[in-house]
C-alpha cells in the first residue's frame, strides 16, 4: 500500500512526533472514529441492542465518555462533572429511555475536552490515583495508554454493531 492509499483520517497525524503528541493523536483518532460510528443513525438504531449481552452504539459511548472522567479527571484529583448514573452498576453502558443521543454526545464531548485539560497541564510522568484502586497509583502515561486500548476496544465493538445495523464498516468514512 503506497503513501496515496493513506486515508483522509490519518492527515496531520504526528508520524515523526515526540511521545506525548503521538499517543493524543491516536486516542483523538479514535474517539473520531467513535463519533464517526453514530453518524446518519436515528434514535432507534443508535439504541438498538445487538448482542445478547445488549450492547448498544449509545451504551459503548456513554461508557467511553464514563471511564474518560473517571481515568483521566478523577484519577488526577481534578472534579469531574456528577453523573446521572452510577458507573459501578454498568448503568454506564446503557443509555436509558430518559437519555437522547444528543445528550449521550455532548457527555462525551464534555469528557473529552476534561480529559484532553489534564493531558495539556500534565506530564507524562504525573501520579494519580483512581479511587476505584486503593492504593495503586499510575501515571498519566500508563492512563493514556490504557485510555488508548480502551476506546480501540470499544471502537471495534462498535464496528461490529454498526455493521449489524445497516452495513457500514471500517474506523471512517470512505472519501
Amino acid at each position: 500500500m503506497g503513501d496515496d492509499a493513506v486515508s483522509d483520517a490519518s492527515a496531520g497525524l504526528p508520524y515523526a512526533g515526540g511521545e506525548k503528541e503521538t499517543l493524543r493523536a491516536s486516542l483523538d483518532r479514535l474517539r473520531d472514529a467513535v463519533l464517526w460510528k453514530l453518524e446518519g443513525l436515528d434514535e432507534e438504531r443508535l439504541r438498538r441492542r445487538m448482542t445478547p449481552s445488549g450492547t448498544n452504539l449509545l451504551g459503548l459511548v456513554k461508557h467511553l465518555a464514563s471511564v474518560e472522567y473517571g481515568w483521566f479527571v478523577e484519577t488526577f484529583g481534578r472534579e469531574p462533572e456528577p453523573l446521572w448514573f452510577d458507573p459501578y452498576s454498568a448503568e454506564d453502558m446503557y443509555a436509558s429511555d430518559d437519555e437522547t443521543a444528543e445528550q449521550i454526545i455532548a457527555f462525551y464531548g464534555r469528557a473529552r475536552t476534561a480529559a484532553d485539560r489534564t493531558l495539556a497541564e500534565l506530564p507524562l510522568d504525573a501520579v494519580g490515583r483512581p479511587a476505584w484502586h486503593e492504593g495503586r497509583e499510575v501515571s498519566l502515561r500508563w492512563v493514556l495508554v490504557h485510555m488508548i486500548e480502551e476506546t480501540a476496544r470499544h471502537a471495534g465493538h462498535m464496528d461490529i454493531v454498526r455493521e449489524l445495523i445497516d452495513g457500514a464498516t471500517g474506523d471512517w468514512p470512505a472519501g
